[in-house]
């Protein structure tokens, strides 16, 4: 199936009644229309603005727009990982007076079908979700592996002045015991002879799946040199034998207003030192030049979320946005 100026929603088989959608493929003049139809959208943390222009120059993504009656209704991403056998679905949103009415659904068939017909080998559609799953949703997904979500929120400044006051030894076991390294920053190709030896990171990694700012991997050279290209802070506590590692994005600018920028750190492993140590070397690295407010998203192991909370309030004195959520990886066969 290729895709024309538009295509009708009515050649996909099963759709719901909406004959009044087309499909597009995004380019540079539809920006505005996308944020247009977006704001507001995941609380102020919207990535896409940021990263729109890259999306578009990736080789391995196409993004999909829906529209109705020339307007642009709703968006949806698709990148083909792991050597070409699944599709990860990113991005989606929906224009707020057209949500609950199955375009999202239509959108998703769509996409399904022409990653299909273009890429045959393609045996799965991932996702990443940030919702409780119920009986519904394991009807139609498997679920790959979970985080727990910790979002807090400070001023940089501030931070900057607490970590100095905390000094060199924060996050460090009350008792006076200390690990063995300290944390070590890995260059690209620690980073692949590390992530590419499975018996290494069998017990670091969730599920044996890199998930790097909600987008999951297989540990595969394929994946590592698509993650190799974007701006990480890869870190682990022994290169040699890690017991806990993290991924660290460098901070981008966020809608929420002037001066916000978006932090996101996925942490793995079950260390609660080493991961607070990790955490905190991670914190002290990428506010150092900042100014303004900063709202950062830690991804960790559910049992550390917790612990890692009332450090953060206790210790860093941030304010913490929001309970306990979950980052949930899912897939389904596509058929």
């Amino acid at each position: 199936m290729k895709i024309e100026n538009s295509l009708p929603c009515t050649q996909l088989p099963e759709a719901p009644p909406q004959t009044d959608l087309q499909f597009t493929v995004a380019t540079e003049d539809d920006f505005d229309d996308i944020m247009a139809m977006s704001q507001d959208i995941y609380g102020g943390l919207d990535y896409l603005p940021t990263r729109y222009q890259t999306w578009l120059q990736e080789t391995n993504r196409t993004v999909i727009l829906a529209r109705k009656q020339g307007k642009v209704i709703a968006l949806e991403s698709v990148v083909i990982i792991d050597d070409g056998e699944t599709m990860l679905v990113e991005g989606l949103r929906v224009a707020p007076q057209e949500r609950g009415k199955g375009v999202a659904g239509v959108l998703l068939r769509f996409c399904s079908q022409m990653v299909k017909s273009k890429y045959p080998d393609v045996k799965v559609s991932r996702l990443t979700r940030d919702d409780q799953l119920g009986p519904k949703e394991f009807q139609k997904y498997r679920l790959i592996t979970k985080q727990g979500i910790l979002l807090v929120r400070f001023r940089a400044e501030d931070l900057k002045l607490r970590l100095a006051e905390m000094g060199p030894t924060a996050g460090l076991p009350a008792d006076g015991l200390t690990p063995p390294h300290a944390p070590v920053h890995l260059d690209p190709s620690e980073v692949c002879q590390l992530f590419l030896s499975s018996g290494l990171m069998r017990n670091v990694l969730p599920n044996a799946t890199i998930v790097q700012d909600w987008q999951p991997f297989k540990p595969l050279p394929s994946n590592m040199g698509i993650l190799l290209k974007k701006d990480i802070d890869w870190m682990v506590d022994d290169a040699s034998s890690p017991t806990v590692a993290s991924l660290c994005t460098f901070p981008f600018r966020v809608p929420i207003g002037d001066d916000w920028y978006y932090l996101n750190i996925d942490m793995f492993g079950k260390d609660l030192s080493l991961v607070l140590q990790q955490f905190l070397s991670h914190l002290r690295r990428h506010t150092s030049t900042l100014k303004g407010h900063v709202m950062c998203q830690v991804f960790l192991d559910p049992p550390l979320w917790k612990p890692v909370a009332d450090f953060c309030r206790d210790a860093l004195g941030v304010e913490l946005v929001k309970e306990y959520t979950e980052q949930c990886v899912v897939e389904s066969d596509i058929v």
